[in-house]
């Protein structure tokens, strides 16, 4: 008896090619709109990587990155052994961490406070308002925090000249600026991160709430029991990309506020700042990519660890 040719079963990798070429054409039109970045990752993120091996040579000018003699680990040695790797790491993951925890508690609660304002007009002037000083320059920012905080010519100290009290010199005294400059990003952040959340908050379904309130659910019992529920989705995610950059400093901020007044380091002092010094200042390109390829290091790691203990206890939220 022959074959029936209906009942041939095409070859499994020839399925399987099929399926690729057909669900690639079926989303072209979302390919093409993500091609741009694609592009933009390719050019600024991938290429740019064979530039690590700086980090393990002694960089000169006249042979290049790839002909300069290598040195293996030296610059890493260096680092370590001077006790400024850990000084960095130690400034850079503390100050990142407050601004994570505390930017996303009063985002949630910005975000919150919007939400239950009756007025829209004083709604829609709330955020705006709250919105504008993500927009300030930061550069505009460390001139607004110098002419508050200057010793001699300050607003702060002319205030306190008048009413009879000492001066106050914070640029001599580093033990205040982990405060201030946690509280200089607060400011300038909360009003734009809050605007995710509110977004989330709008996506969470209104017939859910107004059963709720028709049970007789007052104000703090909806908040607690729909609306933080339906935030911690995006909460989650948006904490899986901050624990990737736990080791990035916001390098706009600390130099354009600290600049380089070395009397603050101690407390200021920051892997991108440090990196900026070495390679800008110092001239010393190999040791300033030692530390960015640690930095680089250190995120990935971050992200991983995250990533794994979020998909062991809610898989539907990690990244991967």
């Amino acid at each position: 008896m022959g074959k029936d040719k209906s009942s041939v079963v095409p070859a499994p990798t020839q399925r399987k090619k099929r399926g690729v070429l057909e669900t690639l054409w079926r989303y072209r039109v979302l390919e093409l709109m993500c091609l741009p970045a694609v592009v933009f990752f390719f050019l600024f993120s991938y290429m740019p990587m064979p530039g690590i091996w700086v980090a393990f040579v002694d960089y000169r000018y006249d042979k290049g990155i790839f002909h300069s003699p290598f040195v293996g680990l030296k610059n890493f040695e260096f680092l370590a052994t001077s006790g400024k790797l850990f000084e960095l790491t130690k400034n850079t993951v503390l100050y990142n961490l407050a601004f994570i925890i505390l930017g996303n508690f009063l985002a949630i609660f910005v975000a919150i406070l919007l939400n239950e304002m009756r007025s829209k007009w004083f709604k829609k002037v709330s955020q705006t308002m709250m919105f504008l000083p993500y927009f300030i320059s930061q550069v505009l920012v460390g001139i607004l925090v110098y002419n508050l905080l200057n010793y001699d010519y300050g607003f702060v100290n002319s205030v306190l000249t008048k009413l009879g009290m000492e001066k106050w010199g914070p640029y001599s005294d580093p033990s205040v600026w982990p405060v201030l400059l946690v509280v200089i990003h607060l400011w300038q952040q909360t009003g734009y991160n809050s605007v995710v959340y509110f977004a989330a908050i709008m996506g969470i379904d209104s017939e859910i709430i107004e059963a709720a309130r028709v049970d007789g659910a007052n104000g703090f019992q909806k908040i607690r029991y729909i609306i933080l529920p339906g935030l911690r989705p995006t909460l989650v995610i948006l904490l899986l990309f901050a624990m990737g950059g736990i080791v990035r400093g916001n390098f706009g901020l600390f130099y354009n506020v600290i600049g380089t007044n070395s009397l603050l380091f101690p407390t200021t002092d920051i892997i991108e700042t440090y990196v900026y010094r070495a390679a800008v200042s110092d001239f010393n390109f190999a040791r300033a990519s030692s530390v960015g390829l640690y930095q680089s290091i250190i995120g990935f790691i971050m992200v991983m660890l995250s990533n794994f203990v979020v998909k062991k206890i809610e898989p539907d939220y990690s990244l991967f």
